[in-house]
């Protein structure tokens, strides 16, 4: 069996990948996203509720659908990056990425030597991808940094030339903060707006694919049009809570 990252396959031909967000550690509503035809989906391990046991239940469910199967660790620390590698992830979104050293440190702990210093133990992604995994992983497992804070921004050039990065990430909650606004999604404070295209543009300067969080398909939609290579809209525990609020909202207002 060869392993191929199909996320990478996309951008390959030009396209934009749209991504789903997965908060709630359920095999049940994994399967549920993943049977939507998300081109990837992300296990959220920073501000999700999943742990390593949960990924170990619900990245198989989500290969078996071959969506692209992507992990946001809790940090950038390499006994972190490595697990979720070993258990299946084809990717890491490492949150709060602020130099190139950061960004060495993140791309060593995701890739083999002599390309980085993961160490070899894929107890899982050996089942999932096959016996050539060794050999294919360095080309296909995506290191994609996070863009979030003013320090990232002022070292933007540095990161972006680190050998071995496969993206970077937008986090708009937390650079809005940063900026002086309240967190959320779909900025369109023209500060916000000049920053993400800053951003944007830079990447593209150095060939690495730009993605951003969007809490609404419209916004997501203008992010490609744009030029980002993926986009993500909500999360499994926000699409829950807006279908029980509007479900409830029609009845008891009798709008149904």
């Amino acid at each position: 069996m060869q392993f191929k990252n199909p996320l990478k396959q996309l951008w390959a031909e030009g396209k934009s990948a749209v991504n789903g967000w997965i908060a709630i550690p359920s095999v049940l509503s994994a399967e549920v996203m993943a049977r939507a035809g998300w081109d990837s989906l992300t296990i959220d391990m920073q501000h999700g509720t999943a742990d390593y046991a949960d990924l170990l239940t619900m990245l198989p469910v989500i290969g078996q659908t071959g969506t692209a199967a992507l992990v946001r660790v809790p940090w950038n620390r390499p006994e972190h990056i490595m697990r979720a590698l070993d258990a299946g992830a084809i990717g890491i979104i490492a949150p709060m990425i602020e130099s190139a050293a950061d960004t060495m440190a993140f791309v060593d702990a995701c890739l083999y030597a002599p390309e980085g210093a993961r160490s070899f133990g894929p107890v899982r992604a050996r089942l999932a991808y096959g016996d050539s995994y060794a050999a294919e992983a360095n080309a296909n497992v995506l290191p994609i940094a996070m863009i979030e804070t003013r320090e990232a921004v002022d070292q933007l050039d540095d990161i972006l030339q680190v050998p071995g990065l496969g993206g970077i990430y937008i986090g708009p909650a937390d650079l809005s903060l940063v900026c002086g606004f309240l967190p959320g999604f779909d900025r369109e404070e023209p500060e916000m707006l000049d920053l993400i295209a800053h951003i944007l543009a830079r990447a593209k300067a150095f060939g690495i694919p730009a993605c951003i969080h969007c809490g609404s398909p419209a916004y997501a939609r203008r992010m490609q049009d744009i030029g980002f290579s993926l986009v993500t809209i909500g999360s499994d525990a926000r699409f829950l809570e807006a279908g029980a609020n509007a479900a409830l909202g029609k009845i008891r207002s009798g709008g149904y």
